[in-house]
């Protein structure tokens, strides 16, 4: 078993990350640790954690931890992630990892140096939909690939939301901009050269609320648009020469629908439905961890290099919105 700690008492761990720890298969939850030993204490008793710790460099320096989650606010998720690793800890750190491309380049050194894997939890990666969808592609079943769109959009306006704090890394590019060039770059297995952008910002927050991007590949491109404060939608198509790929819920599966991916002809008169049940990306990113982890098998987990990668897409869309002009990644 692979025993977790888990680094602050954050709602994505409490909602999903903590129940798919319980949940999941070679792993067993150890110890919540926060700030506040009263918050650290009460989750702990809540998930039934046999150990909690009043800070994070308490639960780090726990020998009967072996990996550690790290949910804490985007802008401290490169500096835990670095002590983390250099007590020994495996590393699952949220989105974004890092707010720069090149921040990731120390932790990659970090990773190497002390011998850990250190992981940015895109979930979406273990979902059994996007490896039907990158399956699609590759075998040619919607032919050559000409564009792609995508959406990712929910409305939150709470001053007191680290979303909408960009000292601590709020915005919803870090936030949710992320996911529609991710599973482009995981089914596609390419990377793009370029981006057009434009960016809207709050200005009371002074985070982006809007931003739509134009990602440029060799033979296709993606078109996408996120926003913090619109109505709730999630999707993203991809349209080739002979059909097109629709994912429903593409990025929350089970919270904001059911996972089900649509093939469709050419012609669109022929439609296959793909229906993935009740899959828990969580539980099965904690499983395939856990796995690498006693296995030793890297490349079966989402890579630094690979965050990287997507990290300086979002780099060149700020860069575009900036000098309105073409940016190159």
């Amino acid at each position: 078993m692979i025993r977790w700690g888990v680094l602050s008492t954050a709602k994505i761990a409490r909602e999903h990350v903590v129940p798919a720890i319980l949940e999941a298969k070679g792993a067993q939850l150890i110890a919540i640790g926060s700030r506040s030993i009263r918050k650290a204490t009460e989750m702990a008793e809540h998930f039934g954690a046999p150990q909690s710790y009043g800070s994070y460099e308490e639960l780090l320096s726990a020998k009967d931890i072996d990996a550690v989650y790290i949910p804490s606010p985007t802008s401290s998720h490169v500096q835990w992630s670095t002590k983390a690793a250099q007590m020994g800890k495996y590393v699952l750190c949220e989105k974004p990892l890092a707010l720069k491309a090149e921040d990731i380049d120390t932790l990659i050194e970090i990773e190497e140096k002390n011998k850990v894997f250190i992981s940015e939890a895109f979930m979406v990666a273990y979902h059994p939909q996007w490896h039907r969808v990158k399956e699609l592609i590759q075998d040619g079943s919607i032919g050559s690939l000409r564009h792609i769109q995508g959406a990712f959009t929910y409305f939150n306006k709470d001053p007191n939301n680290m979303r909408n704090q960009p000292e601590l890394g709020g915005g919803g590019l870090p936030d949710i901009g992320v996911y529609p060039v991710v599973t482009t770059r995981l089914t596609t297995l390419k990377e793009p050269h370029s981006v057009i952008a434009s960016i809207k910002y709050d200005k009371d927050f002074k985070t982006d609320m809007f931003a739509s991007a134009q990602v440029q590949f060799d033979n296709f491109d993606l078109s996408f648009y996120c926003s913090t404060q619109m109505a709730l939608r999630q999707h993203m198509t991809f349209h080739g020469e002979t059909g097109r790929i629709e994912v429903h819920a593409p990025f929350n599966a089970r919270v904001y629908g059911h996972a089900r991916v649509t093939l469709h002809s050419q012609d669109n008169l022929k439609i296959q439905e793909f229906k993935f049940g009740d899959a828990n990306q969580y539980k099965l990113q904690i499983e395939k961890f856990s796995f690498a982890i006693k296995s030793g098998l890297r490349d079966s987990i989402f890579n630094l290099t690979s965050s990287k990668n997507n990290q300086k897409v979002i780099d060149a869309i700020y860069a575009a919105d900036k000098s309105g002009q073409v940016s190159k990644i």
